[in-house]
Formats: structure tokens, C-alpha cells, sequence
């Protein structure tokens, strides 16, 4: 099956019916045991659309950061965020739905138009909007969105692990590896760590009847 390749056919059939400002949407940072859920907003300039975009996933670090540094150049860009505390609060399909309307609020002009990657559309858009399962991989606006979300996550991450060693967070970005949970048994948790997913929440309860 030949892989799928994204395009700009969603955000010109936006075009078509009258929006004017289509914005691609993305979140990343759903899985990992520790860290912020963290959402990117984008506005492709149609002229200007930097080569090479897809789903951040398909692409190698180094091929991230360089088109990373393309779209803050070339588009208009928002970036949000779910703190722990609210994951742990509203849990993480919220805080994942929140910070997407963190990020399309946060955009320097208004947007008219949301392509959101998945299935869900935040109510809070006060927008009209399109969700779009495996939307990274299919529009060039919420790739561009993918790829600024997880660019900026990973170095968060890496930033974190200095001032958190013995995790692999440098490496791991917060997900469950086994580095991550032998850390966990070793060190213990720290202020990072999302209290309400399960690994997390047994260490700190003691609760070893429970596998996982």
C-alpha cells in the first residue's frame, strides 16, 4: 500500500467555501508518564509552504528540527500546553483538548477554520472545524502542527531530564520505557510525573497487588 503522503486539498476545499484563515492543529505528549500534553496551532501561507512536511513521527529528529525552524520562519505559529496538574485534574483527553484551544487561541490572527487531527473537536473553538483521523499524515497544516508540538516537547523534555536525571527523558520523552520505570523504582517520582496514570499512582500508593 503506497504510503499516504499529505497535501493541501483540506485546507483549499476550506478555501473554497469562503474561510479564509485554515489553521491546522495538533497535541502530542498523550502516552508519556511524565511531562505536559503539548498542542501547536499553525497557518500555512499558501505561497510559502516549507518542503518536506508530514507527520512528525515519519521523520527523522534532525529532519524535524530543521523544518521546525522553516515553519516559525514561514507561518503563523502557536504553541500550548497541559500542565501535569491539570492531567491530573481533568485527565488527559481533556488537558489533550485544551491545550489544542490554548494553541488556536494563541495565534497572532484569528483563525476561521480548525483542521484538528483525530476525531474529536474542542468545544471551547467557538469555531468552525473539521477533525480528521490520521490528519498528520494527510494535511499539510496539521503536519506542520505535529512537527512544532513534538519538536517543542522533545527539547522540553531534554531540558527536564538534566534537572531530573536517571529517567531517560532525554531519550525516552517522558514515555514508559524501561529505563524510565527502573528510574521510577530507583529515584522515586518527581514533581514532573503524572500522578493519575497508573504506573505512577501504584509507586506512590504502594499498591504491588496491582499489575500492570
Amino acid at each position: 500500500m503506497a504510503k499516504t503522503v499529505p497535501d493541501f486539498s483540506f485546507e483549499e476545499a476550506a478555501a473554497r467555501r469562503g474561510y479564509t484563515r485554515i489553521v491546522g492543529v495538533d497535541e502530542v505528549g498523550r502516552g508519556p508518564l511524565a511531562g505536559p500534553v503539548v498542542a501547536a496551532a499553525v497557518w500555512l501561507d499558501p505561497d510559502h509552504i516549507p518542503e518536506g512536511l508530514n507527520d512528525s513521527k515519519a521523520l527523522t529528529a534532525k529532519r524535524r528540527e530543521r523544518l521546525y525552524d522553516e515553519i516559525m520562519e514561514t507561518a503563523d505559529v502557536s504553541i500550548a500546553s497541559c500542565s501535569v496538574e491539570e492531567i491530573d485534574e481533568i485527565n488527559i483527553l481533556q488537558a489533550s483538548l485544551r491545550a489544542m484551544e490554548r494553541a488556536v487561541a494563541g495565534l497572532k490572527s484569528t483563525a476561521d477554520y480548525v483542521l484538528v487531527d483525530g476525531n474529536k473537536i474542542p468545544a471551547a473553538f467557538g469555531l468552525d472545524a473539521e477533525a480528521i483521523v490520521k490528519g498528520d499524515a494527510r494535511s499539510l497544516s496539521i503536519s506542520a502542527a505535529s512537527i512544532i508540538a513534538k519538536t517543542w516537547r522533545d527539547r522540553l523534555m531534554v531540558d527536564l531530564a538534566q534537572q531530573y536525571p536517571g529517567y531517560g527523558w532525554e531519550k525516552n520523552a517522558g514515555y514508559g520505557t524501561k529505563v524510565h520505570l527502573e528510574g521510577l523504582q530507583k529515584i522515586g517520582v518527581t514533581p514532573h510525573h503524572r500522578r493519575s496514570f497508573k504506573p505512577i499512582h501504584n509507586i506512590l500508593y504502594q499498591d504491588k497487588s496491582i499489575s500492570d
